[in-house]
């Protein structure tokens, strides 16, 4: 089912992602490119669900004489593989042009492009997106991850299995009170 107002679309560079990242270009250099991709669509996968946003990671064609693909992996996550020839930059400022309409008619909230390469920055902003570096996307993702550790370890922290250790002391005297009849 289609949503009828997105918060945000993101747009990801993905090989300048890649490169500005610590932990992936570790992983391209000890595992190879395919492993550092997929390590960023994980990453981005968990990011695009908190945070509800619409997420588009853009990799180059990269010397593979080969057409364009698009790969689904999530409602929120795809990963697009730019035309031979055809720069994940061309792709990201075409999407953001495309997209300004429905901008314009309040279809979509925000349109968000990441990426350290500063003349896409400044190309993009004349398009009405909004800009994160490499390094803030990197900061939001861990940010978000924490935030979803919190979370979950609040809801499954208990002293015990009994619900009795989930109530503060005070419910707690009550409720004996209660069952002593007083």
């Amino acid at each position: 089912m289609p949503r009828s107002l997105s918060p945000a679309v993101l747009l990801v560079d993905g090989y300048n992602i890649i490169g500005a990242w610590h932990c992936l270009k570790k992983t391209r250099d000890t595992a190879g490119l395919e492993a550092a991709r997929w390590e960023l669509v994980e990453a981005m996968t968990s990011y695009s669900a908190f945070q509800g946003y619409e997420t588009q990671i853009v990799f180059d064609a990269h010397y593979q004489n080969t057409s364009s693909n698009r790969e689904v992996i999530t409602q929120l996550l795809s990963v697009y593989y730019t035309d031979f020839g055809q720069t994940a930059d061309s792709y990201i400022e075409k999407t953001c042009a495309s997209l300004r309409p429905q901008f314009a008619q309040a279809r979509i909230s925000r349109v968000i492009v990441a990426t350290s390469d500063r003349a896409q920055q400044l190309t993009v902003q004349g398009y009405g997106a909004e800009w994160l570096s490499a390094l803030q996307l990197c900061g939001e993702v861990q940010t978000t991850v924490c935030r979803v550790k919190q979370r979950s370890q609040a809801r499954t922290q208990s002293k015990s299995r009994f619900l009795a250790s989930s109530i503060d002391p005070q419910a707690r005297q009550k409720l004996a009170q209660l069952r002593m009849g007083l």
